[in-house]
């Protein structure tokens, strides 16, 4: 292992170049192999679980939902916080930072930047809660697409620029989750889902942290301040990736809903109740959760 290790390593550094050596023997960030691994499981689980799960009862998973998505708020929370301090301490700006630039502050960025990275192998349990519910309709190529790149994309940004420019999507990211994981951790709670009406607005939040973040990066390609031109480039492609497929994912998901709620009315049914099933009710069941 240890010869495959090298031999990764060195292949990859001669592509990308040497590595910041202040996260040198960090967890998980030493070699790419077992980021790697954990994105080859979560795709043999997203392929082979709903064949595993198709002729079993869906699992509730209600007791182990609402204190994983209480923990991820909470970890949102401190992140965004930490991230908010640290751009605060060094005096960051919009425009362009570079990575060796803020002393201290940077280096409490990396710090809170590792927890953001470890997040998002965390967040695969999103994707295994689906399964084991049974709610293959949410397991999206969007879903599976954002949550297995963002993991490899940040073990890269960790080994390369953990610091300097790269705070800004984190950052918004973090808000986001903060609102989408205490969306989440509600819903769990059958009395509590029919007054939850701020989903729709997330998937909006989102939208515009893919812009903004957009923006923000393509302002250091005009105005350079030596942070590494390639991951700007990169960046940027990535975030319309996301903005194309988050905004088919809005179109479809809440033009349809609107659809089919003028549908429901026509047909008879009242205040857009069917069923005994709240508008906000039908919004879960029917759409994907995207991220």
């Amino acid at each position: 292992m240890e010869a495959i290790n090298l031999r990764v390593n060195t292949y990859i550094e001669s592509w990308m170049g040497p590595r910041d050596p202040r996260v040198k023997g960090w967890l998980l960030l030493e070699n790419y192999i077992p980021t790697f691994t954990f994105t080859m499981i979560y795709l043999l689980i997203v392929w082979m679980g709903p064949k595993y799960m198709k002729n079993r009862q869906p699992y509730s998973c209600r007791a182990l939902l609402v204190p994983y998505n209480l923990g991820l708020t909470l970890l949102s929370l401190y992140m965004f916080y930490e991230l908010v301090m640290s751009v605060y301490q060094g005096g960051y700006n919009f425009f362009c930072q570079n990575t060796h630039s803020a002393g201290e502050a940077d280096t409490r960025m990396i710090h809170v930047l590792w927890w953001y990275y470890f997040s998002k192998l965390i967040e695969f349990m999103d994707t295994f809660f689906f399964i084991l519910r049974k709610n293959n309709h949410q397991l999206t190529f969007l879903h599976v697409y954002h949550h297995a790149s963002m993991l490899n994309i940040w073990w890269f940004v960790m080994n390369w620029v953990p610091c300097g420019h790269s705070y800004f999507g984190s950052t918004f990211n973090s808000f986001i989750h903060v609102l989408m994981y205490s969306y989440y951790g509600l819903s769990a709670v059958p009395a509590i889902r029919p007054y939850l009406w701020w989903k729709k607005y997330i998937t909006q939040g989102q939208l515009v942290q893919f812009v903004l973040t957009m923006f923000q990066t393509s302002c250091a390609v005009v105005w350079p301040c030596g942070f590494p031109m390639g991951w700007l480039y990169f960046q940027i492609t990535y975030m319309v990736t996301l903005i194309i497929l988050f905004s088919n994912f809005y179109i479809q998901t809440y033009k349809r809903h609107a659809v089919s709620r003028k549908s429901d009315h026509t047909n008879g049914s009242i205040n857009g109740h069917t069923n005994g099933v709240t508008p906000n009710e039908k919004v879960k069941y029917r759409k994907p959760r995207s991220d």
